[in-house]
């Protein structure tokens, strides 16, 4: 397929903002080239994520910003050009570059979503303030809707994640940054680090827009499997790097055989 035009993208995006609107559970598979772009959309979903973690593995590079952004927007080019449905991009906390510069060279590379942390990694994993966090993804809501797409942002913020050792409460702070991401202008907000039913019900309560959680694509989440993650509210499902580790377990075992 053709490289994505600026009138395509401006379609996808406003599908794509439609289906985070529609108060139905989203899964959103997270691939890391064409290969794997291809296997899902041709297994139906109406999405998928990029992410920064299995492309680094796919390239000899690791997480945390370490890949050359020009590198890793070629990489999505190339995956949005293969492929039909939205694309949403993990671009950590921003790869140092301001909102706008962020937003246009992830809207050139034909993507219509992405993923935005606080965690800011080429500054030693400096923690952004939550009002700091929210005003980074209040700049780039900015330029999308300057530039007319309907980008969907996925605030995301590691308050459980890096839990009591850096917040002394990390529930009560990641529930005041999705609250904070959501007036700044996110579509929807990834609390990292759920685990539990009780939990993923507190945030989803914080919020009006979709609450995403990672799960392993054979094992699920703590929370239960997809009815059940459904009943809790969860409206977007994302595998992070769950889906190329476990495909890379079960080669190396079934391949065992063969060495």
């Amino acid at each position: 397929m053709a490289p994505k035009s600026a009138s395509d993208v401006k379609v996808l995006a406003s599908q794509f903002a439609a289906t985070h609107e529609s108060g139905k559970l989203l899964v959103l598979p997270t691939a890391w080239d064409t290969w794997s772009a291809g296997i899902v959309e041709k297994a139906g979903f109406k999405g998928l994520t990029v992410g920064s973690h299995p492309v680094a593995d796919a390239h000899g590079s690791s997480d945390g910003e370490n890949m050359d952004f020009s590198d890793y927007m070629a990489v999505v080019k190339q995956i949005t050009a293969a492929v039909s449905i939205p694309v949403s991009v993990d671009v950590e906390s921003g790869y140092g570059l301001s909102p706008a510069e962020l937003v246009k060279r992830v809207l050139d590379a034909g993507a219509v979503g992405i993923n935005v942390e606080d965690v800011v990694h080429r500054e030693n994993d400096r923690v952004r303030e939550a009002q700091e966090h929210a005003d980074y993804i209040a700049a780039a809501r900015e330029a999308a809707d300057d530039a007319g797409v309907d980008l969907v942002i996925n605030g995301r913020t590691d308050a459980v994640k890096l839990g009591a050792n850096v917040f002394e409460d990390p529930m009560v702070e990641a529930i005041k940054r999705v609250k904070l991401m959501e007036q700044a202008g996110a579509r929807s907000v990834y609390p990292v680090g759920l685990t539990t039913a009780e939990q993923i019900e507190r945030l989803v309560k914080a919020v009006s827009v979709p609450v995403n959680v990672t799960a392993h694509p054979v094992d699920g989440h703590g929370a239960g499997d997809l009815v059940a993650l459904a009943a809790l509210g969860v409206r977007r499902v994302t595998f992070g790097p769950l889906w190329q580790k476990w495909l890379e377990a079960t080669s190396a075992q079934q391949l065992k055989g063969w060495a």
